[in-house]
């Protein structure tokens, strides 16, 4: 196991959290990564979906007795600082070719922007948030987008960014994208989108549907 990991896996993992999510949600990310994970509270979800984690992080503030006793206490791993969320303890502590965020959405705004941090602070750690209809990840450097014509694909800077597009209505080529100036929200595919990005900082929300596919450009 790498210095400072706590799960270390060959292939994806699916990370549930506490938010808004179903057992069916689980099932549907564990069809694309077997390996499951939770972050304190969203151990529940696990098990309420029929799933035991191999593993358990947090703080446990949100673990209740009755939850933390049925699952192992060699899966149970308690982090205490309270500077980070259980989402960027998990994340930070995982090695995987990609992650699925169940459970991240929905609930507390709060924990939902708190989530977007997450993912724009571990952005080397390929990370995918799944939500009600839509699907938010970190832009890496190229990817392709299996969009139809007609859907949404919106575009959010959490800093600095520039980049460029094909099959976007409103292309990027040479805008500046900055959180407090200019962001990319409710442009449209009109086909199949390709995105490069000359650095980090960009998140991407697309549709739900496109996540088979999301999860291997992304690997």
């Amino acid at each position: 196991m790498k210095d400072g990991v706590i799960v270390e896996s060959a292939v994806p993992v699916t990370l549930i959290g506490g938010g808004a999510g179903s057992a069916a949600d689980v099932a549907f990310s564990r069809a694309l990564a077997p390996v499951c994970v939770a972050a304190d509270g969203g151990a529940m979800l696990a098990l309420e979906a029929g799933v035991m984690p191999d593993a358990v992080i947090g703080d446990f503030d949100s673990l209740p007795e009755d939850i933390r006793a049925r699952i192992p206490p060699k899966q149970l791993y308690h982090i205490s600082e309270q500077s980070s969320t259980d989402f960027d303890k998990a994340l930070r502590n995982i090695a995987a070719p990609l992650v699925i965020a169940v459970g991240f959405t929905g609930e507390r705004l709060d924990h939902q922007l708190a989530a977007f941090h997450v993912l724009a602070a571990h952005n080397a750690r390929p990370c995918i948030m799944l939500g009600a209809t839509e699907v938010i990840f970190h832009c890496p450097a190229q990817v392709d987008l299996p969009v139809t014509q007609g859907d949404v694909v919106s575009l959010f800077p959490m800093q600095k960014v520039s980049g460029r597009s094909t099959g976007l209505e409103w292309p990027i080529d040479g805008l500046e994208f900055h959180p407090m100036r200019l962001i990319g929200t409710s442009n449209r595919a009109t086909g199949a989108v390709r995105l490069w990005m000359d650095g980090p900082g960009m998140l991407c929300i697309a549709p739900r549907r496109i996540l088979p596919e999301l999860v291997q450009a992304l690997i």
